[in-house]
């Protein structure tokens, strides 16, 4: 008998027995408060039935029925008899960032697994999973509209789809737990984005008349050893997520609540999964995070032997304690940029905070790591950067640009911008511009702002901005990011550019796509080459292939 595990079942059965005679005593107090012979014959009686409860030598006696948690029996779970998990098809739909398309290649690891099948096509399916995304409104009313179509799909294929199952994976299943489940009732099925472990359990129970959901964060949670089931068709890229979770808590955002705090996947899983994927011919990988470059494996003998402290751009702050130890990112960028030489590599979604010069000079020194940097802005005045908590000011923002910029030479830079921000003013506004003009960006992803409930904007400051205005600004800002990024793609002409090919363009079948080091989309005409250049043999250009475009070519 396991001693420890003995114990913890005697204190767990005399506190149980100690809290009934807490309850009689409590009893009796009360009736001898009062005078009535009624009452003092219930006095009588809950002191008779005190004095035969259980002994202290009951307890002891009571310990040989040894409880070990380790080895509870639980029920198991099982589909009906009509149908097996093998038999089952589920299909996925997967809305928001790359995140969400790394969680869906998890869960149907998982899934696979236990011994379901997958079909691309909605009128196969037997489950289907959307994975979903919580970031703005927008993208939830999306999912909203899905929900309800295909609720109503579900109720009009009765007869020959009667096992037919919802389930919404990700964020939103955190978020908004009890209306999709209680209120609204448009699905069986809810898993967190820390959950997929549980899913084929929970699908077991939906296929049981209940409706399932888990969605419990966690503070380890990486999926550090299920490896994702990737699926890129043409197979030349893949996503390998590194970490999950955020700790900035950002005024506006919402991650942090749906994705918890931030935990870094062990090196050697991510190294792993790397070689797999090269040994594949996979030719371009995107190491993906909440806060990518915050990455910090605190893992084995990692955490003991180094003495690494957090690594801050100069001018930059957080709203947490500093961390000690472990491996940082420079070094698993170090690391993965070693494998295939011929692999590119690129990270997103990174914080500006976390580019110490370690970094940047590993970009530059390494010929795979691409050339291009996200940098969210998220807002060109000091002041609205402050009200976001951002940990920066626009005068340290543009010293990391420069500084950036004479350590990478003809960098990309990318960004993320709010317009609409609680108390942003037109002066604010103007600011942002300014900004865009004086960085120079070649890509932007812009939003008015969307309050979310759970964040420090929505328990602090006030939504007052005007959607027709935030509207408005939204459009000047893409107006002017078009405008600077046009610049910096005409400095492109005349320059021979690598090119990773990624298909055919979607607006001819005689052009093919692809993308250069710096993230640019170009379109050029379809053409076979030559093996090489002494041999006459001519190949047709597919997708994977690494050309050499020479500029002007249609730019995306």
């Amino acid at each position: 008998m396991n001693i420890s595990s003995s114990f913890r079942f005697c204190r767990f059965t005399f506190r149980k027995c100690l809290s009934r005679r807490l309850q009689w005593d409590t009893c009796d107090r009360y009736y001898c408060s009062k005078s009535s012979s009624t009452d003092q014959t219930r006095v009588v009686q809950l002191k008779n039935k005190l004095a035969c409860g259980p002994s202290f030598q009951d307890f002891i006696k009571s310990s040989d029925k040894t409880y070990d948690a380790c080895n509870d029996e639980h029920e198991e779970y099982h589909i009906p008899e009509c149908t097996t998990a093998r038999s089952l098809k589920v299909y996925f739909e997967t809305y928001g960032c790359q995140m969400n398309i790394s969680d869906t290649e998890i869960a149907w690891s998982i899934l696979q697994k236990a011994g379901y099948s997958r079909t691309h096509e909605l009128p196969e399916a037997d489950v289907v999973l959307l994975v979903t995304c919580s970031i703005r409104e927008k993208a939830e009313q999306t999912i909203w509209n899905r929900l309800k179509h295909l609720t109503a799909l579900k109720k009009r294929c009765q007869k020959h789809k009667p096992l037919l199952k919802i389930g919404v994976l990700g964020c939103m299943a955190e978020r908004l737990k009890t209306k999709l489940l209680e209120q609204e009732k448009l699905v069986d099925v809810l898993a967190g984005p820390d959950a997929y472990r549980d899913l084929p359990r929970l699908l077991s129970l939906g296929y049981r008349g209940q409706r399932a959901s888990n969605v419990l964060l966690s503070l380890e949670e990486t999926y550090a050893d299920v490896m994702p089931v990737h699926q890129t068709p043409e197979g030349h890229s893949a996503f390998v997520s590194i970490m999950r979770g955020c700790d900035n808590m950002c005024s506006y955002c919402i991650v942090p609540f749906t994705r918890g705090r931030e935990r870094s996947r062990p090196l050697s899983s991510i190294l792993e999964e790397v070689r797999m994927l090269s040994d594949q011919g996979v030719k371009e990988v995107t190491l993906l995070g909440q806060n990518v470059n915050s990455y910090r494996d605190f893992s084995e003998q990692h955490f003991i032997c180094s003495e690494g402290s957090t690594q801050l751009s100069r001018g930059f702050k957080t709203v947490y304690r500093t961390k000690q130890g472990g491996l940082l990112f420079s070094d698993l960028l170090d690391k993965v940029s070693q494998i295939d030489p011929d692999m590119r590599i690129r990270f997103t979604s990174p914080h500006p905070k976390d580019f110490p010069d370690e970094v940047l000079q590993l970009i530059q020194e390494r010929r795979n790591i691409c050339k291009q940097i996200h940098l969210p802005a998220q807002s060109g005045s000091s002041r609205v950067l402050h009200a976001m908590r951002r940990g920066y000011t626009r005068e340290a923002y543009l010293d990391l640009v420069e500084n950036i910029r004479e350590i990478i030479p003809g960098v990309n830079l990318s960004s993320d911008f709010i317009t609409g921000f609680c108390g942003e003013t037109e002066e604010d506004h103007q600011e942002t511009l300014s900004l865009v003009r004086e960085v120079g960006y070649n890509v932007g992803f812009l939003f008015a702002y969307s309050m979310r409930k759970k964040t420090h904007a929505y328990h602090r400051l006030q939504d007052d901005v005007p959607a027709p205005v935030k509207q408005r600004r939204l459009e000047e800002l893409i107006s002017v990011f078009r405008e600077e990024a046009a610049k910096v793609n005409m400095a492109l002409i005349g320059s021979t550019q690598l090119v990773l090919v990624e298909g055919e363009s979607k607006r001819s079948s005689e052009e093919l796509c692809g993308r250069n080091d710096g993230n640019v989309k170009v379109v050029f005409p379809k053409t076979d080459l030559p093996i090489q250049p002494e041999k006459p043999q001519m190949v047709p250009i597919t997708s994977g292939d690494y050309v050499l475009v020479k500029f002007p070519c249609r730019l995306m």
